[in-house]
């Protein structure tokens, strides 16, 4: 018995945090392997071998090897749109969604052996391609929105948001294919300065209409 009552259902707490584990072990063997030998070169079966897991353990977190990058590209996004929400209220567009853009271009430059082979695979694999665009249309629509709060903004009747945030992402989608077409000889974080010194004064110039 415990004698002080604690935090409710830590059972649960446990099973998630393992099921996170587990879908944790199963994107990175799965992205190592898509990654070394290509979308069409890996199966089902080779994922779950090297992650140590049962095909049905695969398809409780997984609806297809796709649906594992897919994940990848939702976290990006996820991650952005945190990133553009928790800016100081004051600070300028272009420096708000350049630390937003940053955050899913900084772990790719922390993992940049890893993330150079996922990106170059997402970005030479026409299906994968074609849902990394999709995804983006929803990042559009989501870091529009958090502008217009920003701003104070309509977003459905002002063009600036939708607009600034294609922008911002424009830019993020030129620093992926200039860093993957160098192999990752070129540096995200330049790449990055030197795409937003471009767009800066654009996104700077709101002044609320438009």
């Amino acid at each position: 018995m415990n004698p002080r009552p604690g935090p409710p259902g830590p059972e649960v707490s446990l099973a998630q945090r393992k099921r996170q584990l587990v879908a944790d072990e199963l994107t990175e063997a799965a992205l190592q392997l898509l990654a070394l030998k290509g979308f069409d070169g890996v199966t089902v079966d080779e994922i779950v071998t090297t992650a140590g897991v049962s095909k049905r353990t695969f398809f409780r977190y997984f609806a297809s090897k796709e649906d594992v990058v897919v994940q990848f590209l939702a976290d990006m996004g996820t991650g952005m749109c945190a990133e553009l929400a928790a800016r100081p209220a004051g600070e300028r567009p272009s420096a708000a969604l350049r630390h937003a853009v940053w955050v899913p271009l900084g772990e790719c430059a922390d993992h940049s052996e890893r993330a150079l082979r996922v990106v170059q695979l997402i970005l030479r694999t026409p299906a994968l391609l074609a849902r990394f665009l999709e995804r983006q249309a929803q990042w559009r629509d989501d870091l529009a929105a958090e502008l217009a709060r920003r701003l104070e903004l309509d977003a459905e009747a002002e063009l600036y948001p939708r607009l600034a945030a294609g922008m911002a992402l424009n830019a993020f989608d030129a620093v992926l294919h200039r860093w993957s077409g160098s192999d990752g000889a070129e540096d995200p974080a330049t790449l990055t300065d030197r795409a937003f010194a471009v767009i800066a004064p654009a996104l700077d110039a709101v002044d609320g209409r438009g």
